[in-house]
């Protein structure tokens, strides 16, 4: 993992799970997520050929150019990524760790930014994991994204990741090669993921996070998501 925010984010579902595999999606708490929730996401993942949007972030959206909750997460994605993704869902879900994804994202125009995105799994309800609660995060600069929305998706590594891994220093966006994927009409291959464990730094004192993006517009949309019309208790959003 490069940027921090994705090792706050495996951190705070480490805590949740309170020695569980996984935390619940109603043991989320929006607020302390707040600084976070324009890039954040939740999946359906209980068909992992299909996983489905239940939340998305404003930034996230925009990035998108339109509103993606209730699309499929792996639409936009090169085809043969779709494949790999699918099949990295169901290694996440069963070994119940976060999964990082590294891959670049183009614009119609042809403008290209490296992209990591965070999916950690839990569960709806209790019971087995079925849906990710993650967020995707631009490495580098992504101002070439203005008014230009991603249209394509191409994964170039995956790790099945554990809350000590080192948060490495992120470099500027570059081009590189292509990936080589193996025929579609050749036997399937497993994906490819590597386990990083090592010791997770320190989080970031409040200065050093990421801006707020219509963060109280994402702290609605969330708690509708994990609560519907439900009160939440004033400590803690658990039911």
């Amino acid at each position: 993992m490069k940027h921090r925010n994705s090792h706050l984010l495996v951190g705070y579902w480490s805590r949740l799970r309170k020695g569980r595999p996984i935390p619940d999606q109603s043991d989320i708490d929006p607020r302390a997520l707040k600084r976070m929730l324009p890039d954040m996401l939740i999946l359906d993942a209980l068909d992992p050929a299909r996983p489905l949007y239940r939340l998305a972030g404003t930034q996230l959206c925009e990035r998108h150019g339109s509103e993606l909750r209730g699309t499929n997460f792996l639409t936009g994605w090169e085809v043969r990524s779709r494949r790999e993704l699918a099949a990295l869902l169901v290694q996440a879900l069963q070994t119940h760790q976060p999964l990082c994804l590294s891959s670049f994202g183009t614009s119609p125009q042809a403008s290209v930014v490296e992209m990591e995105t965070l999916l950690a799994p839990v569960s709806f309800g209790g019971g087995e994991a079925t849906r990710f609660v993650g967020m995707v995060q631009i490495l580098g600069d992504g101002a070439q994204l203005t008014d230009k929305p991603i249209a394509f998706q191409r994964l170039t590594d995956a790790q099945l990741v554990q809350e000590d891994e080192p948060l490495l220093a992120m470099e500027p966006p570059r081009r590189r090669p292509a990936l080589h994927f193996a025929d579609a009409s050749g036997p399937a291959r497993a994906p490819h993921l590597r386990l990083v464990i090592d010791h997770i730094p320190a989080p970031p004192s409040e200065p050093d996070m990421e801006p707020v993006n219509d963060a109280e517009s994402d702290m609605e949309r969330l708690v509708r998501v994990l609560y519907g019309n439900r009160t939440q208790p004033l400590n803690g959003l658990q039911s």
